[in-house]
C-alpha cells in the first residue's frame, strides 16, 4: 500500500506507519502518520487521528491484525489530529485507551463515559509489558502539549515521538525516511520554534530518550529519523529555541 511503511519486522514484531490524512481538505490539512506495534495477539495503535481517517485506518489496521486484538491505542496529546476520533475508536475496539492524566476531565467532550477503558499516566511516565517486552511512556510535557508524552517500543527500539520531529511540507515527506539530515533541517526549524515551549524542555526531553537505545524516531507528521539521523536530530533538538526564548518577539509588546 502506497500509504503504509512497514518500519520493523523480527518475525515475531512488527511496527507500521500509515500515512493517512483527510483527501478532501489536503489544501489546508496536515500531513500525518499513524502507527501500529503487533506482537502475537497484542497490539498497540498510537495517535489515530482525526474522524475523516477512521473508517480508512480502521481497515488499515484489519490488515494486519483483528481491531478486537487491539490491548492500548495512545494518545500522545489531546489535538484533534491525534485524538478527533477516540469516541469511534473507544466504540469500535476494547482497548484501553493511554493519555496523560491531564486530560481525563476532558473526555467527556469528545463523547466518552466510560472512564473504565482510561490509562491515566502519570506526569513521570512509566512502562507497560507488551507481549514479551514493554512500552515505555516518556515525558514530553510542553512540547508542545502540557500533557504530552512520547512511546519508546523497547523490541523495536523505535521512538514515536509524536510532533516531535515534525516536518512541515518537506519534500523529504514523499521518501518516508530522513536520508540527508541537513537539507531536511529547514522544514523542521519553524514548527519547532513556534510549537515548543523552551530549551529546558527540549533538553529534558533528550535526556530521558538518551537513557534508551533508539534505533529510529517516528514522529506524527513527516518522515522518520534511522541510524545516525535520529542522534543528528537529538544534537539539533537539544538546542532548539522555544516560545520562551522568542517571547517578546512573539508578543510585540
Amino acid at each position: 500500500m502506497k500509504n503504509e511503511t512497514l518500519l520493523y519486522d523480527d518475525g515475531m514484531h512488527k511496527c507500521v506507519m500509515f500515512s493517512l490524512e483527510d483527501e478532501d481538505h489536503q489544501d489546508y490539512s496536515l500531513s500525518v502518520n499513524q502507527f501500529l506495534i503487533i506482537q502475537h495477539d497484542n497490539a498497540v495503535l498510537i495517535d489515530p487521528g482525526s474522524g475523516a481517517v477512521f473508517g480508512e485506518l480502521y481497515d488499515a489496521v484489519a490488515r494486519h491484525i483483528d481491531p478486537s486484538k487491539l490491548k492500548y491505542i495512545f494518545f500522545s496529546h489531546q489535538d484533534p489530529d491525534v485524538a478527533g476520533a477516540i469516541a469511534e475508536w473507544s466504540v469500535s475496539t476494547t482497548a484501553k485507551l493511554v493519555v496523560s492524566k491531564l486530560w481525563t476531565r476532558f473526555m467527556g467532550h469528545y463523547g466518552l463515559m466510560d472512564m473504565g477503558r482510561i490509562v491515566a499516566l502519570e506526569d513521570h511516565g512509566g512502562k507497560i509489558k507488551f507481549g514479551n517486552d514493554f512500552l515505555q511512556f516518556i515525558p514530553a510535557h510542553f512540547l508542545h502539549s502540557p500533557g504530552n508524552f512520547s512511546l519508546y517500543d523497547s523490541r523495536s527500539k523505535i521512538l514515536f515521538s509524536g510532533d516531535i520531529g515534525a516536518a512541515v511540507l518537506s519534500p523529504q515527506n514523499l521518501h518516508k525516511k530522513v536520508d540527508n539530515f541537513e537539507e531536511h533541517r529547514p522544514f523542521l526549524e519553524s514548527f519547532h520554534g513556534r510549537y515548543m515551549a523552551a530549551n529546558r524542555f527540549c533538553r529534558a526531553w533528550v535526556k530521558c530518550v538518551r537513557a534508551n537505545e533508539v534505533d529510529m524516531i517516528a514522529p506524527q507528521h513527516g518522515s522518520v529519523f534511522q541510524g545516525e539521523f535520529a542522534q543528528q536530530f537529538l544534537a539539533w533538538f537539544e538546542e532548539v529555541e522555544g516560545g520562551w526564548e522568542h517571547s517578546e518577539e512573539l508578543y510585540g509588546c
